[in-house]
């Protein structure tokens, strides 16, 4: 029998209890995925482990084991983040398992009012800009002042419970690019053309970490690609997908492909082209669009395929003219990194990037490409930082642990930046990375390539 993919994720017979989706899977037991799962790494119990949760499965699967609020619990401390699968010498696709139980999370008896209530708000908020928006706008006066660094060493920000807690200390200076999208929607290549793409700018994203797709506009455009960006695009949808909650998921995927087939044909904004490809620079975004075709059951051929960015541009290369205006980085004392002393990166691998997606040196060769940078491998490269989508702000306590555990590894490689493709990791890292002795700044890494590149001679 095997096991059903996120195609079926959507039938009833894979939401309801019993259905049968684990009565045959390769898993021998051995452990060899226990070292590399973030929950058991800070919990330290077998049932929050991979082998636990499929040892759970058999049985409830089997009728000896009630699915209820207790046994729940420890499939909720799972992060999703794929590492067991990446590491399981019998293919073992716990991925496609989890994500199948997802949505029996979801019923209402197995968490408390409390919880359900805080997740609701979470899928209301987070994945609709606007409405991040119209919260933030309040707190442009709060974050990143003294005055939050002052309610965070107070406690106040505590009396207001872990949760909400957990989602204050995420909360980066917002800049005047937050609370506006005023992209073009065609931004043309510099140059001759090379490729014709779509950009999806991501929800959270873009309000809290708007630099990250202006680079990636101007690097593109410099290498020859000209970019699409419909201006009412909303949220892909990859928060409620890797959280069971289908129907939402299906929402926010067709209405972000409506949006770029709104722009797309004769008469239209963005010209008649069918795009090369969609990109998006958030790697748990980028694993949610790469499913859409099981997600929303159908293909969507007027916008090519879906691929990270990083991915994308080590695909089909620099621009000879990109290349050539690559320039060393600088060092914190301003002066240019040399042969002698290279600007040092340590590169985070995001689990939807590495684990998800399979991409691991793409983003490494697109950094290698900057004049004398060299790249610090973490010690624990493949462990998860505890983001995990919306993980961190409803398992504050075991995320917290996890972001110290990945601040301290990437800051004891040695190197001078962090680097994180993804925008709940970014966050998450930069958190922890308070509490280190030797703090890094933590960028996504197409601002370290803008950063380099000065344009033509």
């Amino acid at each position: 029998m095997s096991l059903p993919s996120l195609a079926t994720s959507g039938s009833p017979a894979a939401e309801a209890p019993g259905a049968g989706f684990i009565a045959a899977d390769p898993c021998v037991h051995c452990g060899f995925c226990l070292p590399t799962c973030a929950s058991y790494r800070v919990l330290g119990t077998e049932m929050d482990s991979p082998r636990g949760r499929i040892h759970a499965l058999k049985a409830i699967d089997a009728g000896e084991l009630v699915l209820d609020a207790t046994v729940a619990k420890h499939f909720d401390t799972c992060l999703g983040c794929f590492a067991c699968v990446t590491a399981c010498p019998a293919g073992v696709r716990y991925d496609e398992l989890i994500e199948t139980m997802r949505p029996r999370l979801n019923a209402p008896e197995l968490r408390s009012p409390g919880q359900r209530t805080f997740r609701r708000l979470l899928f209301a908020l987070l994945p609709y800009p606007g409405r991040l928006r119209a919260l933030m706008a309040p707190l442009r006066a709060y974050a990143g002042t003294p005055l939050q660094a002052l309610a965070r060493r107070s406690g106040l920000t505590r009396l207001f419970g872990p949760q909400i807690a957990a989602m204050e200390t995420l909360l980066p200076p917002l800049p005047a690019q937050s609370f506006r999208d005023d992209w073009p929607v065609l931004v043309p290549a510099v140059g001759p053309r090379r490729h014709r793409v779509g950009l999806v700018l991501g929800c959270v994203q873009r309000v809290f970490e708007p630099g990250v797709n202006a680079a990636a506009v101007r690097v593109l455009a410099a290498n020859g690609i000209e970019v699409v960006i419909p201006p009412d695009q909303g949220c892909c949808g990859a928060m409620t997908h890797h959280q069971g909650e289908l129907e939402q998921t299906r929402e926010l995927a067709a209405a972000l492909m409506a949006s770029f087939e709104a722009v797309i044909g004769p008469g239209r904004p963005a010209g008649p082209e069918p795009l090369d490809a969609l990109l998006v620079a958030a790697s748990g975004c980028g694993h949610t669009l790469k499913a859409y075709d099981q997600i929303l059951g159908t293909r969507h051929p007027v916008l090519g395929r879906v691929a990270d960015l990083q991915e994308f541009l080590d695909t089909v290369g620099l621009s000879e003219g990109f290349q050539a205006g690559l320039r060393p980085l600088l060092h914190d004392d301003g002066t240019p990194a040399s042969a002698e002393r290279p600007v040092q990166l340590a590169y985070h691998d995001a689990c939807h990037q590495l684990h998800g997606q399979g991409l691991a040196a793409q983003p490494r060769r697109l950094l290698g490409r900057i004049p004398h940078v060299r790249i610090r491998e973490a010690t624990e490269a493949g462990v998860c930082c505890g983001s995990a989508g919306i993980y961190n702000l409803v398992q504050p306590e075991e995320a917290a642990e996890l972001g110290r555990i990945k601040a301290a590894d990437l800051s004891g490689t040695g190197a001078q930046l962090a680097v994180s493709a993804n925008i709940g990791c970014t966050l998450q890292i930069r958190q922890a990375m308070g509490a280190q002795p030797r703090p890094l700044p933590v960028v996504h890494p197409i601002e370290v390539l803008d950063r380099s590149y000065a344009g033509p001679a």
